[in-house]
């Protein structure tokens, strides 16, 4: 198993940027493709970024590409999400989840079976 814990969400302005941070604990980790998804207010979770295990294979929501960037350090045993340009729409709370090796490919929340309590981002305008 493995437990998440997010951080580094807050209230920005618009056009800033954060970075969120996912912290697992386990050695197992590296075993893990890890995604992020975000909730809004009266809205359904949905996906925004996966990564590979290695790092080295990324898949993104398509109105996120062109702002997010998600990385991941198996030596710190993190995950990233940077996110520049922020915009009200964004605000939402964001959650990192894992899932087994093939899940980065998938965008589906039942696809990563472990989950972190989320981070606040609100961005104002």
């Amino acid at each position: 198993q493995v437990q998440l814990v997010e951080s580094g969400g807050g209230l920005v302005q618009a056009g800033g940027s954060l970075r969120l941070s996912c912290a697992a604990s386990g050695r197992t980790f590296s075993q893990y493709a890890v995604a992020w998804f975000r909730q809004a207010p009266g809205k359904e979770r949905e996906f925004v970024a996966a990564v590979s295990r290695s790092g080295g294979s990324t898949n993104y929501a398509d109105d996120v590409k062109a702002r997010f960037t998600i990385s991941r350090d198996n030596a710190k045993n993190a995950v990233y999400l940077q996110i520049n340009n922020l915009k009200p729409e964004n605000t939402a709370v964001y959650y990192c989840a894992a899932g087994g090796a093939g899940a980065w490919i998938r965008r589906e929340s039942r696809a990563y079976a472990y989950w972190g309590q989320g981070t606040q981002v609100t961005v104002s305008s």
